[in-house]
């Protein structure tokens, strides 16, 4: 394409580009947006706009002109095409130009980051996350040197142990910041609804069976259904056999299991292995998942409304799970923030559902209500929910649309999982470390080896920083910019 046809496209994206600017306080679903997060918002949208269609040919074009292709231009894409147009001869009164420029784009993301997670040290380049559990038997020296390897979060999952537990865990990370003069914030993780299945032989639960594909099954939610003969998996979802349908999958032990409906009964659900990629064996108490089935159930739970009293007074951060829509963060708002208090925790969006991801600019424009907030790509549902073949492309999705929106992004689930377990690390962990550094914060889980993974992962967000902003995108349409553009949202 010649640089003029170019130039004419470029002015069509700036005419609408323009337009969002302009409208976007005007609007009423953005009047709760705080002044600071105002370019953000606009950013976010305006990047929306550009990946709702399918580009590459232009960047092409653009490239081999030697202008910028526009990759890597999340942060501040109005003033990036701008410079291009000015290269390409358009002008601009300085009125016109977007003030969000890469400078302050990258300043506005770092003072969000260290608000949330605080300084990160130069060596570091990235903030580290470590899980911690009543099974590690913690103790102060523990916890201090996890802090001089890099940790700057300490991570409580309030789907374990009790309140007592927590407050000793955050008792040791106190005083480990007095005595070695180095800051650690608190996260505490929300159990949200967490569904697991329980077997039951010949009427009674069993703590385990073997299993083996083809296998059929019953499942259902109502005990009185539970045969005498046979085996039968419950579940304690109210109503779970009437949302599902034939050919609709049914996931457990986080993935490891994999079964499809094959049939409906009176009784329940007929469910059938088609898959078993770890041991062939099922327990009871493990997770069951439903990919592709929409489940009516609240995100916050009793017991996570309990937490959010300790959590108030306590964590600096607050992980939400099970997030699907903007409604559940109303929820949360209405149990946490509403509470007049000296201090209260930032908010964390856990994106682990297909229905977080698709309604992702939706959320992060809601949380713009808010000083601070992250979010946390919580790859262990996410990949079970929406298909492990997938991730990889989603959790890109994800970075670039919070990078849109200016947004701290938390990469989480088995990040290093095997050198943390046995001290030895898998050649494909390395390369998933190396990709997690792109984010502002990696969360390890715990293991034997913790001290081991914190010294690794340094070596390489250090590495992955010297190269990673060289890779060159191409942007396709992005699915969840073309499900926004769909919306009825006037721009």
């Amino acid at each position: 394409m010649s640089p003029s046809g170019i130039l004419k496209k470029l002015v069509q994206l700036e005419k609408e580009f323009q337009k969002i600017q302009a409208g976007f306080p005007a609007k009423k679903w953005s009047a709760n947006t705080l002044p600071e997060h105002h370019l953000s918002a606009v950013n976010l949208l305006q990047y929306l706009t550009l990946r709702k269609n399918n580009i590459s040919h232009l960047q092409n074009d653009l490239h081999s002109l030697g202008l910028s292709s526009l990759a890597s231009a999340e942060s501040h894409i109005h003033r990036q095409i701008q410079e291009v147009m000015m290269r390409l001869g358009f002008s601009f009164k300085k009125k016109e130009c977007n003030p969000c420029t890469t400078f302050l784009a990258k300043k506005k993301l770092a003072y969000q980051t260290q608000h949330l997670f605080g300084s990160i040290h130069p060596k570091n380049h990235v903030a580290i996350m470590v899980t911690l559990d009543s099974e590690m038997h913690l103790d102060k020296q523990t916890i201090e040197g996890f802090m001089k390897r890099g940790m700057q979060i300490a991570r409580i999952n309030c789907a374990h142990d009790t309140p007592d537990t927590w407050r000793k865990m955050i008792d040791l990370v106190r005083k480990a910041e007095k005595d070695s003069g180095l800051s650690c914030k608190i996260y505490m993780d929300l159990a949200g609804p967490k569904f697991r299945v329980h077997i039951f032989i010949n009427g009674k639960e069993q703590s385990k069976m073997d299993i083996n594909i083809g296998d059929r099954f019953l499942l259902t939610d109502d005990a009185d259904f539970i045969q005498q003969e046979g085996v039968t998996l419950f579940c304690q979802i109210p109503g779970i056999a009437g949302l599902l349908h034939k050919g609709n999958f049914v996931m457990m032990d986080d993935g490891i299991v994999e079964a499809i409906v094959t049939g409906t009964t009176m009784s329940g659900i007929e469910l059938t292995i088609t898959r078993i990629s770890g041991k062939p064996q099922l327990k009871t108490g493990k997770g069951i998942n439903f990919p592709n089935t929409a489940i009516p159930i609240a995100s916050l739970t009793k017991e996570d409304i309990k937490s959010l009293e300790f959590i108030r007074e306590h964590a600096d951060l607050v992980g939400y799970s099970f997030v699907r829509h903007t409604e559940d963060l109303t929820e949360l708002h209405k149990y946490l923030y509403s509470k007049k208090s000296s201090r209260l925790p930032y908010l964390i969006i856990k994106v682990e559902t297909p229905e977080s991801v698709q309604n992702l600019p939706y959320l992060l424009l809601y949380a713009m209500r808010y000083p601070f907030f992250g979010v946390m790509i919580a790859r262990g549902d996410l990949a079970v929910e929406i298909g492990f073949e997938r991730m990889s492309e989603i959790q890109e999705e994800i970075l670039w649309i919070c990078e849109a929106a200016h947004t701290p992004v938390i990469w989480a689930t088995q990040v290093l999982e095997q050198l943390n377990k046995t001290g030895i690390a898998s050649r494909s962990e390395i390369t998933d470390a190396y990709k997690a550094a792109q984010a502002e914060c990696i969360m390890i889980n715990k293991g034997k080896y913790t001290h081991l993974v914190l010294d690794t992962l340094n070596d390489i967000a250090k590495r992955s920083h010297r190269h990673h902003l060289k890779k060159r995108y191409e942007m396709q349409s992005l699915g969840i910019a073309k499900k926004f553009s769909e919306k009825k949202i006037a721009l």
